[in-house]
């Protein structure tokens, strides 16, 4: 059986798996774990949009309901229920989402937008003058949070040590219990601040929403909003950057290639999506699905990477996704991701600020070399070392 997390690190295992299962597969998540991988555009429109057949409560996954998973796995903190968004259906759902959409249509984008380049130029200039840096450890994972820590109300150092416990949490492994409970801890003291003193955030503002009752719906929002945004951006930002150095259709600043960054932003989107894999629907009774047999409480992974390059939808032709937003990057129905646009807005600014400050800038190693860090989810590249040259840094003015 081929482990979930080999298919972020070697996504030509997507074909392998389609010609030994179709579009449906029987995948590891860990030793004695199995899952269905969803790799099928319609197959999974239909798992997302049928929420009466697959619910998003992981409670009704049977292999934890039997104790084959551990209460201490380390997929608890991706897989297991939580009373939040995610882990509801139905009415409860909806109103569950209507303070996370009420929150981003709140979002001031222009505020946003000379915030998070202030943040990319000050994060620049740590080591501008080095000629050389990690924009993935140095850069691209540090943006995102930076930018949703204040959103919400956190400061500089509270953002960095979140940054810290979501590593660990979705990297699925020993430490990754440890981080969601650290990660709880710093949203706990903000939540119990903000109570004392309210602000112009969105902390505060979820607190005083009609649809949240109590503290702990309160605090599961925020780690929905935080973990989600910061992980799929991260993800978003390095890819989008990997490209723009290694694809001279797109290096457009760099080598006079002739497409630019939303056309990069949105192959990206297409060909390594922020979310590779995610978890997860669970079957509430036995049905079929792209001609397998699910049974009642097994567990359904969204393939997402999988589902965009379907031969059904998808030739191989890369002119497709320039400027298609048919793609699954966000998921589909009802738990369709519900911040596309400040993800877009924050990854935008990220890659234009970095290929605008530094000049004649290109990859320290071969592309080959890129590998992706360890996680069943993401295909994050674990590291992005470039050089640029000191002499012609951009206009920092």
């Amino acid at each position: 059986m081929i482990p979930l997390s080999a298919t972020t690190s070697c996504p030509e295992l997507f074909r392998q798996l389609r010609r030994e299962w179709g579009n449906v597969a029987w995948v590891e998540l860990e030793p004695g774990v199995g899952a269905w991988l969803v790799m099928g555009y319609q197959e999974l429109l239909t798992i997302t949009r049928q929420e009466k057949l697959y619910s998003r409560d992981a409670r009704n996954w049977r292999l934890f309901q039997e104790g084959v998973v551990p209460p201490d796995s380390g997929l608890g903190p991706m897989m297991f229920w939580r009373p939040n968004v995610i882990g509801a259906d139905g009415a409860e759902h909806r109103r569950l989402r209507r303070p996370l959409d009420d929150g981003v249509a709140a979002i001031d984008q222009r505020r946003m937008r000379r915030a998070v380049e202030t943040m990319c130029r000050q994060l620049i200039d740590g080591f501008a003058e080095r000629g050389s840096a990690d924009l993935v450890g140095e850069y691209a994972a540090v943006i995102p949070m930076l930018a949703i820590a204040d959103l919400f109300g956190l400061d500089t150092d509270q953002g960095h040590e979140l940054l810290a416990a979501l590593r660990a949490l979705f990297g699925s492994a020993e430490d990754s219990q440890a981080g969601n409970r650290k990660f709880e801890e710093i949203l706990g003291g903000l939540l119990h601040a903000r109570k004392q003193a309210a602000a112009d955030d969105l902390t505060s503002r979820f607190l005083a929403h009609p649809d949240l009752r109590g503290d702990a719906e309160v605090l599961q929002s925020m780690v929905v909003m935080i973990s989600a945004g910061q992980e799929t951006t991260t993800t978003w930002i390095a890819q989008t950057l990997r490209l723009m150095l290694t694809d001279p259709r797109f290096a457009g600043r760099l080598r006079g290639g002739r497409l630019g960054v939303d056309d990069a932003l949105d192959e990206v989107l297409w060909r390594d999506p922020p979310m590779t894999n995610m978890p997860a629907r669970y079957a509430l009774r036995d049905t079929e699905l792209g001609g397998q047999r699910i049974a009642r409480g097994d567990a359904l992974i969204l393939g997402l990477s999988a589902a965009n390059s379907d031969p059904r939808v998808h030739n191989g032709d890369q002119t497709i996704e320039l400027g298609n937003r048919a793609h699954l990057a966000w998921s589909a129905g009802p738990h369709v991701c519900p911040a596309p646009i400040p993800a877009r807005l924050i990854t935008r600014t990220a890659v234009e600020t970095a290929l605008h400050l530094l000049a004649d800038l290109r990859l320290a190693v071969d592309a080959e070399e890129l590998t992706p860090h360890p996680s069943p989810w993401t295909r994050c590249p674990a590291s992005l070392p470039v050089h640029f040259s000191t002499a012609l840094i951009g206009d920092r003015s």
